[in-house]
């Protein structure tokens, strides 16, 4: 969903089949899962030398387990990391752990940023693995090591309340998995999702001194500060569009996206009228919109 208020880049070769070296230590292996939502398909990452980490396994997909445990080949897994539980980053922790003995670590299992209203269904119920469970939990701050590598949790919530970015130490590289990528916006879509959180989220990596981020689809951000701050403007910038849209009268979330969106792929418009939603529940939570309601896909909406 990109936007002329930030500069995306869209250029990447994802290496189907393979490991590529990224940076000292670090491997990225990229699923062939492309989608509207993927990008090219999302990224792993092996971390370390002899004995390693292995951030993000990805999907339950045959070819991208081989393709993994070819480039772990000779390697003892200590640690599989996962940055939060959809379907396209988590499920192949469990047959790697299965093939590894790998300890699996994560912020915690899946759950929705708020409770669901009456009524309301998750629309993304199925893209989510509630089956995971880490054997470690990570707390914001809290560190991991293997030989030659550490790895420390950077909590991020936004796109799903348990998102974790990792900060891989003494290097100034943030695996920064769906929170800030370089080639879209991260969806953020309730229940899953907060808008309050993810932008608490930006302010949060903001405050850091990272020099590269990895992110879990798509290439590199370089810059990163100046790309977050740019990412917390094309926030900011969608909440002044959506208020300027029901000040113009429109009043339900569809009657928006058409306007807002008419320039995005037609096939993201579903997840471009959660994302409104994300942003109309902090509005309200803000005192600068009121509903006839809960926030829902199908509220009426008022400028305060």
């Amino acid at each position: 969903m990109a936007s002329d208020d930030i500069s995306f880049d869209r250029a990447f070769e994802p290496a189907y089949g393979r490991a590529v070296d990224v940076a000292p230590g670090v491997q990225r292996l990229t699923v062939n899962n492309p989608s509207p939502f993927t990008f090219h398909g999302t990224n792993s990452y092996i971390v370390g030398g002899t004995s390693v980490a292995v951030i993000d396994p990805g999907p339950e997909d045959e070819a991208h387990f081989q393709t993994l445990m070819e480039a772990l080949a000779g390697r003892e897994v200590t640690h599989i990391v996962v940055s939060h539980t959809h379907r396209d980053h988590s499920p192949l922790a469990r047959r790697l752990k299965e093939a590894t003995g790998a300890m699996t670590v994560a912020e915690g299992p899946h759950r929705p940023s708020r409770p669901l209203h009456a009524g309301e269904t998750n629309p993304f119920a199925e893209s989510s693995d509630t089956d995971f469970v880490p054997d470690r939990a990570l707390g914001d701050g809290e560190t991991l090591a293997g030989d030659g590598w550490s790895l420390t949790a950077v909590l991020t919530p936004g796109h799903t309340a348990n998102h974790a970015a990792f900060a891989l130490e003494g290097t100034g590289i943030l695996f920064s998995a769906d929170h800030v990528m370089a080639w879209a916006t991260s969806i953020v879509a309730p229940p899953d999702g907060s808008m309050a959180d993810y932008m608490a989220s930006l302010d949060a990596l903001i405050a850091r001194d990272d020099v590269l981020y990895l992110p879990g689809h798509g290439g590199p951000v370089r810059e990163p500060r100046s790309f977050v701050r740019g990412m917390k403007t094309h926030r900011r910038m969608r909440e002044r569009a959506i208020l300027e849209r029901l000040k113009a009268g429109d009043r339900q979330i569809a009657e928006m996206v058409k306007v807002i969106y008419r320039e995005t792929d037609p096939r993201l418009h579903g997840a471009a009228a959660l994302s409104v939603l994300s942003h109309l529940e902090e509005m309200i939570e803000k005192g600068m919109v009121t509903t006839d309601g809960p926030p829902r896909l199908t509220g009426v909406y008022f400028p305060a």
